[in-house]
Order: C-alpha cells, then structure tokens, then sequence
C-alpha cells in the first residue's frame, strides 16, 4: 500500500469554484503545506496570494488556462500563462479547444497548445504545461489523436478533464488510453476523484499526478 505521503506527493490540492474565498484560497495552502501535496491549483486570481503564502515550501503554484472551456484565443491562453507564471506559478493547466479536435482540425489543436508550451517553457525549464483534453466529451480516437497532438507541440502532461463539463471525468479506462499513448509526457487524472479507492486505481492505470479537491479526505485514509 502506498504511503501517505507519497500519495500527497502526486496530488494537485484544488480549488477552482468560483465562488472560493480568500479564507478558502488560505485555507487550501495550509492544507497543502501540513499534507506535503505536491501543488494547489487555483483560478489566475488567486496564484499571487498562494505564491505568498507558500513561499518558504516547497508546494508548487498550479493556475489555469482557457478554463473551463477552452475557446479562448490561443494568444489569449498564452497572455494567461504568461500572467500567472509572472504571479507566481510554476505549472499551468490549460484547456484545448476541444470543438477542434472533435473537427479533426489536428493543425489548430497542436498549434494552440504549441503557443501556450513556448510561454510556458520560455520562462523556466522548471515550468510545466498540464494538456486537458476532456477526454469524456471525446471518442477514444480523439483522444488519442488530442495526446498526439500535445505530445508533438511540447506538453509535459497530458490531463483528463477540467471536473466542470457535464459528460463527466475521468475513468480508469480512459487515464490507462492516456497512458499508452503519452510517450514520454505524464498523465493527469481529475475530475470527480473523491475516495482513496479512486485515486489508487487511477494510479495503477497509470497517472503520474491527481487533481483533487477531496484531496485531505483522501490522503487520511492512510497511515501516516
């Protein structure tokens, strides 16, 4: 069994209501710094304050871009990116345009994460760009072709869902299709994954990092 804290070390503690607070924004840092989780993940506006309030750990600063839904410009996303990275984050999770790849338009989705991985990447090598396909909205060969497409335009990570689109999150099957066809990038899992149970199997299917806002119900399941 997998210890507690090398589960919290794969677990992007998140908040992305918008209706979270500042109490909230404060509270998930401290849960973030007492759990040894990996990252907080917060909406844009929030990165500067938990950029301030981790700043003597070692916990990571995640934001969002073109979330929840993607269709942002592509310059737009990387205006984004850019902004957060200049608050204080070190990894950024953005949405592709999903309508695109449901097109086939391979062409727009690979150059649409290709401008957010140069403003990404171009700040640090440290940085990370997290890829969400939402993957529930898409037939498996869309998937595949959406890991294709994040792999060739310089993603670290490839992610399963923004846990906001109705179809829903992610699925065992789905993180292992992720897997098998990521190469050398990670593999992400979120949405809706609320239990020990859930996170272990997405686990064993093969993703490298969990997001999750039930993340301190989790992680106390296991012993310390």
């Amino acid at each position: 069994m997998i210890s507690r804290r090398a589960l919290a070390a794969m677990i992007d503690h998140t908040l992305l209501k918008p209706e979270a607070t500042a109490a909230d924004v404060d509270r998930l840092c401290d849960e973030a710094l007492r759990h040894e989780f990996v990252a907080v993940c917060v909406n844009p506006v929030r990165v500067a304050r938990c950029a301030r309030r981790l700043a003597s750990s070692t916990v990571r600063v995640a934001s969002v871009a073109g979330f929840p839904l993607g269709a942002n410009r592509s310059e737009v996303k990387a205006a984004e990116a850019r902004q957060a990275i200049e608050a204080g984050a070190v990894e950024v999770d953005m949405v592709i345009h999903v309508g695109d790849l449901i097109d086939g338009s391979l062409s727009a989705v690979r150059d649409d994460i290709a401008t957010v991985a140069e403003t990404v990447h171009a700040a640090s090598r440290q940085n990370v760009l997290k890829v969400i396909l939402e993957t529930a909205a898409l037939a498996q060969e869309q998937i595949i072709a959406g890991c294709r497409c994040a792999a060739e335009a310089g993603a670290d990570f490839v992610k399963t869902s923004t846990g906001f689109h109705p179809a829903g999150g992610a699925t065992v099957d789905t993180v292992r299709l992720l897997r098998a066809h990521a190469g050398s990038m990670k593999v992400k899992a979120a949405g809706g994954i609320r239990t020990l149970e859930a996170a272990l199997a997405m686990i064993a299917a093969g993703a490298d990092r969990l997001g999750c806002s039930a993340s301190v119900a989790i992680v106390q399941q296991l012993p310390v």
